[in-house]
């Protein structure tokens, strides 16, 4: 069974504004959160504290992002 061949084809239009409104709506909970966090009063967080949760954020991505390619791979290769 031959799968279509998809090299060479560019994104559309809709495909560019799911991506923007994807990122718009992390942007804006990303803002939410933070200020939700600062208004709690007394639970603030040193500067070490946010940059342990950015990389916890960033590395649980990158491991999250890794693991679903191998997964794509995986099933493109045949292995699944």
């Amino acid at each position: 069974m031959s799968e279509p061949d998809d090299r060479g084809v560019r994104p559309g239009r809709a495909t560019w504004i799911a991506v923007a409104a994807a990122v718009a709506v992390v942007v804006f909970l990303i803002v939410l959160m933070v200020g939700f966090w600062s208004g709690l009063g007394d639970a603030g967080m040193s500067e070490g504290g946010w940059i342990a949760l950015v990389l916890g954020v960033v590395a649980t991505l990158a491991l999250g992002i890794g693991l679903m390619a191998l997964v794509f791979i995986s099933n493109k290769r045949g292995y699944d």
